[in-house]
């Protein structure tokens, strides 16, 4: 039995890319026990997300990808807490679009793990959404942070630079659809569904995409 909670906040901001803006809402996710966790995208307020963490020491700040909805308040939160921001090197160049003056602390690698409090994070790259888009898989919860790779309904956008289609249908059938059909799917945006509730819909979506 795992002594780890998870918090959940939504944020809202904006997204911008390929010259145009829109209004977002952002789910940040907070893993951790009584005394630590990490942030799973820090999104648009980071001191709504330091009050969330509240006390407990922030061992890292996790991007499931890097644009810029999803890490405008990085760098503020590592500032203020000195956790350090972990980010697939493939997404550097949507990083720098955002940060150009600052680097992440340390890359994110496929089949890496990490763990807070008693859980261990696997981390699964799944690019499509962006080069470098991950998903944080926690067998112990159940669960699987896919960021903007998986939503309730089906894939995440590939219409705008750095993304491809056929490359998301391939992680997620590839990586995703390998899971427990009763793993829980918390989102980047919107509600969280299961791999076994998103299966089906799945499987339409690569018959369209290859």
């Amino acid at each position: 039995m795992t002594t780890a909670r998870l918090d959940h906040i939504v944020t809202s901001g904006t997204f911008s890319l390929d010259g145009g803006t829109w209004e977002v809402d952002n789910n940040v996710w907070i893993l951790g026990d009584d005394t630590e966790a990490v942030v799973i995208d820090a999104a648009h307020d980071a001191a709504a997300i330091a009050e969330a963490v509240g006390d407990r020491r922030l061992a890292a700040i996790i991007c499931t990808h890097a644009h810029d909805d999803h890490i405008d308040a990085a760098p503020a939160l590592a500032d203020r807490t000195g956790a350090p921001i972990l980010l697939h090197p493939a997404d550097r160049p949507l990083w720098d679009l955002t940060h150009p003056d600052r680097a992440p602390d340390a890359p994110l690698a496929d089949g890496e793990t990490l763990r807070v409090a008693d859980v261990e994070l696997t981390v699964l790259h799944t690019p499509g959404h962006s080069p470098g888009a991950v998903c944080l898989h926690a067998p112990a919860l159940g669960a699987l942070f896919s960021g903007d790779t998986l939503f309730q309904g089906g894939p995440g956008a590939t219409g705008r630079s750095f993304s491809d289609f056929p490359t998301i249908i391939d992680s997620i059938r590839d990586r995703l659809l390998a899971l427990s059909p009763e793993t829980v799917v918390h989102t980047g945006h919107g509600d969280d569904t299961t791999i076994g509730a998103e299966a089906p819909r799945l499987e339409e979506w690569i018959a369209r995409g290859h």
